[in-house]
């Protein structure tokens, strides 16, 4: 984007879609990875711990191409503790990645949007 004043009021204003366009994109695709970064650890805090071992198998992921994130847990058990909402627990509990994204959802919008601004230089 460039602008030029001229004298007697004239303004000129050039805009290129392109390179905006794939500065926007950069700064979403940055955005996507650290807000599932931040989702990770929210969930990681929600999940039910008895050996660590659920709470250390979570893992962001991010598709700068397709601008995608994911959180995920990989054990066995992960899903059924995730859903079970009868399990008792002293620490965590079922919906541990559900309710990240509905607490979380507005730090990843804020995440995803300053991102955007900072690739854009505003």
């Amino acid at each position: 984007m460039a602008f030029e004043v001229r004298g007697k009021g004239g303004i000129r204003v050039e805009w290129n879609d392109d390179a905006v366009g794939r500065a926007a994109r950069r700064g979403a695709a940055r955005g996507l990875a650290l807000s599932a970064e931040h989702v990770r650890g929210t969930a990681v805090n929600n999940a039910p711990q008895d050996t660590s071992a659920l709470r250390n198998s979570a893992t962001a992921s991010h598709d700068a191409d397709e601008l995608t994130a994911a959180v995920s847990f990989d054990t066995p058990y992960a899903v059924r503790q995730h859903e079970e909402l009868d399990y008792h627990h002293r620490t965590g509990g079922a919906k541990y990645l559900e309710r990240a994204l509905d607490t979380e959802s507005d730090t990843v919008a804020r995440l995803i949007q300053a991102q955007i601004r900072k690739a854009l230089g505003t």
